[in-house]
């Protein structure tokens, strides 16, 4: 298992620096001058010769990306042209609430999720069933933006029981971790609800009947356990996308 463990990490290397010549190509493919931007709107060419010359814009690109990658392996990720600040103190002051909505947003999303799939699985094709799977496929098709509008307007502004901005309280953060988890608790419902079919018709679970068991037992412990392995895989990739979501949500709530 460590060996295996090992093995994956050690091939992020490749992957990791592949993804960084690709971003530091199309950042120089995109039209505009950095060196321009900084100097202002009415600087003269000496200004923006010399903000080129600080910047390394004017070197060869393979040196660019060598010193860019030098600098990023020791913690310099360099500075924001908006806030004037170092990029990894503007990464550091909001990670820690980006982390906190993330973690909040994939547990109701699991519960929630989960629940909806498993009530789904054992009603199959009843009216549990279809009203679970339309609020999956309705969770998945609103678009997170809209929703987080949408919530805002209802809770925040018309009934004035949430707050809208700020991250100082756990209020803060039950619209957007709704907002954010919304798709994401689609998802858990439908791929719980395949995962819960499938076991659900093995045949130890038959088995399971056939000795007496009863059906609340059956599937809490025979069909979670089993049915837990492929949805565990999931959470651990929807968590990915939580924590990438999470910027675009708490621009919009």
């Amino acid at each position: 298992m460590l060996n295996y463990v090992l093995k994956r990490l050690l091939g992020l290397i490749p992957t990791l620096l592949i993804v960084a010549v690709l971003v530091f190509l199309f950042v120089h493919l995109l039209p505009g001058d950095p060196a321009r931007l900084i100097a202002g709107p009415e600087a003269d060419a000496q200004v923006i010769a010399l903000v080129r010359q600080q910047l390394g814009l004017d070197q060869p690109l393979h040196v660019q990306f060598w010193r860019y990658i030098t600098h990023v392996l020791q913690g310099d990720f360099g500075t924001s042209m908006v806030s004037r600040r170092p990029v990894s103190e503007e990464i550091a002051s909001r990670f820690l609430p980006t982390l906190w909505l993330t973690i909040t947003s994939m547990i109701w999303a699991v519960l929630f999720g989960m629940a909806i799939g498993i009530a789904a699985a054992v009603w199959r094709n009843r009216w549990p069933d279809r009203v679970g799977m339309t609020l999956a496929v309705t969770g998945i098709s609103f678009p997170a933006f809209a929703l987080g509008m949408l919530l805002m307007q209802i809770f925040s502004v018309d009934l004035g029981w949430l707050p809208t901005v700020g991250a100082d309280s756990w209020q803060h953060y039950i619209l957007p971790s709704l907002t954010l988890g919304a798709a994401v608790a689609s998802v858990m419902a439908r791929f719980t609800r395949s995962s819960f079919v499938d076991v659900l018709s093995e045949d130890y679970m038959r088995t399971a009947r056939a000795k007496g068991v009863s059906e609340t037992w059956v599937v809490l412990k025979h069909g979670l356990r089993n049915a837990m392995i492929p949805v565990v895989t999931m959470m651990g990739l929807q968590f990915g996308f939580l924590l990438g979501g999470s910027i675009v949500v708490r621009k919009s709530v």
